[in-house]
């Protein structure tokens, strides 16, 4: 789940459109144009979700504060799980790791800590060596550390009996990168319902469209959509802009 800016006429600043990607299917369940990203935008994005029935287990999303009380009051037990690579960048930038080797070697050391391979004691070995390594006379580590130990359970859910359960929001910003390259055109709408209707439109043509370039582990989504792979074999397609589902018999 994400949150794409655009330039809507009336408004002082970008607002956002907020959308999901189911990551099996590559489908987009929901979309939804809101004034700000805010607890209520959340909050009508889940209730829309909880209106199609999608079955919902766990969130990708980064550090927003407002997902969590939304999520909380439409779907209490699906679990967050926060984008590693926005939480890491965050702690690089913070350290200022690119241009000051102070804090270089431990940042890697921690980025270890962040293999999607490693069991849980030894992901907690590690980090109690860079404590020692580095941490012990050092706030500013022990308040990286200290972080990390308080979000574990956002920075590792996929960890927890959820099979094929990602860790990053790569895949949407692949979205987001489409997504801008067609807004770059447009330069903005002149009103929110005219920034609805194209948002509507680009959602049903991205789901009624064959993938044609995945690469593993979904190259088996090539030559299908991602709407023909979401929907049961007994519900029947809709016709969207003359597309009709493939016979597979």
């Amino acid at each position: 789940m994400d949150g794409k800016y655009v330039k809507v006429k009336g408004y002082d600043q970008k607002i956002p459109f907020i959308y999901g990607i189911d990551y099996l299917t590559h489908d987009i369940p929901v979309g939804l144009l809101a004034p700000s990203e805010n607890e209520e935008a959340y909050y009508k994005f889940f209730i829309l979700l909880k209106t199609c029935k999608y079955p919902f287990q766990i969130v990708i999303a980064d550090d927003n504060g407002a997902v969590r009380p939304a999520l909380a009051k439409v779907f209490p037990t699906v679990r967050v799980q926060l984008c590693q690579n926005h939480y890491l960048e965050n702690w690089r930038q913070a350290l200022a790791i690119r241009t000051n080797e102070k804090y270089r070697e431990f940042f890697y050391g921690l980025n270890s800590c962040f293999d999607p391979k490693l069991h849980h004691k030894v992901r907690e070995a590690r980090l109690q060596y860079l404590y020692f390594r580095y941490g012990k006379y050092s706030s500013v580590v022990q308040t990286v550390l200290v972080d990390v130990a308080k979000r574990s359970n956002e920075l590792f859910a996929f960890k927890y009996r959820l099979e094929h359960c990602p860790n990053t929001t790569n895949i949407i910003e692949s979205f987001n990168s489409h997504l801008q390259g067609r807004l770059k055109s447009i330069k903005g709408f002149q009103s929110f319902h005219s920034a609805e209707r194209w948002l509507n439109a680009w959602m049903i043509r991205r789901r009624t469209k064959p993938f044609t370039d995945c690469e593993e582990p979904f190259k088996h989504l090539n030559g299908k959509s991602s709407l023909e792979i979401a929907l049961k074999k007994d519900v029947k397609f809709p016709e969207i802009l003359g597309i009709k589902r493939k016979d597979n018999s």
